[in-house]
This record gives structure tokens, sequence and C-alpha cells, in this order.
């Protein structure tokens, strides 16, 4: 592909405002609505559901129906239990990762607005050396400098309430993009910027193209789930992240051998329909794009798992960004990665044609 990026300030500011935005599964609208601005000039119609899903439409009188995807929302907690001395433990909204709660800095979201909090731990000095706790569940716990309950509920928070973390957008060594939620509201972005360069190069598709946003992929793929049923597509390409496996203590016997900066990862699994798979990996090659390759197993663990097994079967495959630090708060990926999943899908919505069924009995 070109050396020139496909990327422009326009491009990074909007990845940066969308990325800052808390999104947290269940309550994705906000950073929907910051998607959809974006995405505006660049299609015909927009679709949103009962949950939250967005949907950019390109061709939306088209009978042939091609699905590109991404999730929305991002990990988070809820507010479980407020002592009588007005901390608060906490339960998962998604995977989140009790390891790197503590020292943590949040906001819990209310009616009246953002409560600061901090989760907190024990000093080293205060701990037992011989038989040191690790964090977990049961014993992670957020204080908003509160000394009762009473003036914790006062501030607004009660059980229910939602809770993320702060931490903004920043670029290391000029092509590292870091941040918490890269997981996978750079879905989202890339996606968005698939239907900009369709029209800035005005390019014409002969069929409908839906841009798909998926609200509550982190407990269960339900958004994609809701969406597929009413859609109805004909062919969905997925885009998510995966594990760089180069960082320390991963085993690559057990996770697969994939790097950032070495392009797009296509996943093998199952509910990858072969031929839209074969499809996208000619197409790496006739543009030289740089690509991985990734066997998933039984499942995907994404949202190709719910568009796959959708409507009697839906030709799906994915196409993975590979990522460092997963659920955590400097998720890292590489510049480069992303263009090249941009180009990626890009140029095989171009390849793909009309009606094509992907059928195995041609």
């Amino acid at each position: 592909m070109s050396t020139k990026s496909i990327l422009n300030d326009t491009s990074i500011a909007f990845l940066e405002s969308y990325l800052n935005n808390a999104s947290p599964t269940g309550y994705e609208s906000e950073g929907q609505k910051i998607w959809m601005n974006y995405l505006e000039p660049y299609v015909d119609a927009f679709i949103t559901d009962t949950y939250g899903t967005a949907v950019g439409v390109i061709n939306p009188d088209a009978p042939f129906k091609v699905v590109i995807e991404g999730h929305a929302d991002e990990i988070s907690w809820y507010v479980n239990y407020i002592t009588e001395d007005g901390l608060i433990y906490v339960i998962r909204n998604g995977g989140s990762d009790h390891q790197i709660a503590p020292s943590k800095r949040v906001n819990i979201h209310t009616k009246k607005g953002i409560v600061k909090g901090v989760f907190g731990w024990p000093a080293i000095h205060t701990r037992l050396r011989d038989k040191e706790e690790i964090p977990k569940l049961s014993n992670i716990f957020i204080d908003l400098g509160c000394e009762t309950k009473e003036q914790v509920e006062a501030l607004g928070v009660h059980v229910g309430c939602v809770i993320t973390y702060p931490d903004e957008f920043m670029i290391l060594n000029e092509n590292k993009f870091v941040c918490r939620a890269i997981d996978n509201r750079m879905g989202g972005f890339m996606i968005a910027e698939v239907a900009r360069l369709l029209k800035e190069n005005n390019k014409t598709l002969p069929f409908g193209l839906y841009i798909v946003n998926s609200v509550q992929e982190e407990i269960g793929l339900r958004g994609a789930e809701m969406i597929a049923q009413t859609i109805k597509p004909n062919v969905a390409i997925i885009t998510d992240v995966c594990h760089d496996t180069t960082t320390p203590m991963i085993d690559k016997k057990v996770e697969g051998d994939l790097k950032m900066g070495k392009g797009p990862v296509i996943a093998y699994a199952p509910a990858v329909q072969n031929n839209l798979r074969d499809l996208i990996v000619d197409t790496a090659e006739e543009n030289k794009i740089p690509f991985q390759r990734h066997a998933t197993s039984r499942a995907t663990g994404t949202d190709t798992d719910a568009f796959a097994y959708s409507n009697g079967g839906v030709a799906s495959a994915l196409i993975s960004l590979p990522l460092r630090y997963m659920h955590t708060t400097v998720e890292m990926v590489h510049k480069e990665d992303v263009e090249n999943v941009i180009q990626l899908i890009y140029e095989s919505l171009l390849k793909i044609e009309n009606n094509e069924t992907f059928s195995y009995f041609k």
C-alpha cells in the first residue's frame, strides 16, 4: 500500500475525542453521538436501536447488504456495596481487571455528574511480607474521601452507578496510540475511516453498506446479536483487537505469535467463512498489505460469532488489530496497523461482488 498516511489531523482529533469519552457497556450513547456526528458526511442514513447500537448506511435501498462492524463499549465497574465507613466495593461490568485497580483514579457516573474517587490499597509498609494479599474482586475498594455512607449517598452515588477510568489518549514514540478503551473504540474509528475513504475517493458500491457500531460486546456480543436481526445482512466483516504476544509473560505456544507493527490479523475459526476470508487474504496480497494469521479454535470471542450464526448463517470474517495490554488503561496499538486495517477493509469491499453468496457449492 501507499506509504502516505491515510489518517489526517481531523481523523486524529476525532479519535482522541472518541476515546477520551467514557462509553461503558450499557451506557454507550454519548460516544455513539460523537461517532455519528463524524460519520454523518459519509453516509446516506442512520439506524439506531433500543439499546444504542448505531449504524451508518450507504445505499440503504440496495437489497444485498454488507456489514463492517466494531463495538462501541468499554469495560467498567458497578458500585455494588457501600460500607458504613463510606468505602465502595464493586462488581465487574465486562472483563475489568482487578489486578490493575489499586491506586487508580476513577470516575463514578451519577445523575449529579462525575464523582471522583480512587481505588485504595494498603501501603507496602503495612502488608504482611510473608503472605501478601494480591488484589482480588473481594478486596479492592474505592475511596471517595467520605467518612460515612451518608456522605457517599449525598454525592449522588448509589448501588448500580457505573465506574470508569479517566485515562486519556496519548501517542508514544510518534506511532503508538495508547489509551483505555482502544478495545474496541478503535474498531469504530477504523470503520468510520473506511466510509470516509469511500466518499473522498468517489467509490460507488453495488450493494448496501452498513457501518455498524455495536453496543454490549464486552458482556456477550449482545448488541451484535440484536442488530444482526434488524439488518439481516448477507456478508459481515468484523474488526476487533487481539493480543500482541511478544511482551513478557505470554506463552506463544498458547496464544500464537502476533506482533503490533506487522499488520492486521486475519482470523481462522469455524465462524469465519472460508471463501470470504480467502477474498480478504487475496486482497491483502494483491495490495501488498502486510498481514498475520491467528487460529481462534471454537469461537473468536468477538461479534463475528454473533453475525455468523444469525439469520440462518451470514458469511462473516474477522480482521483484528494487534494490541498490547488488553483491558488495562494503557492499551497500545501501532498507527501503521490501524491504517492497514482500514486499507484492508476498504480494498476488500471494492472486491466483493453484488449478490456474492460465498457458497462452498458453486
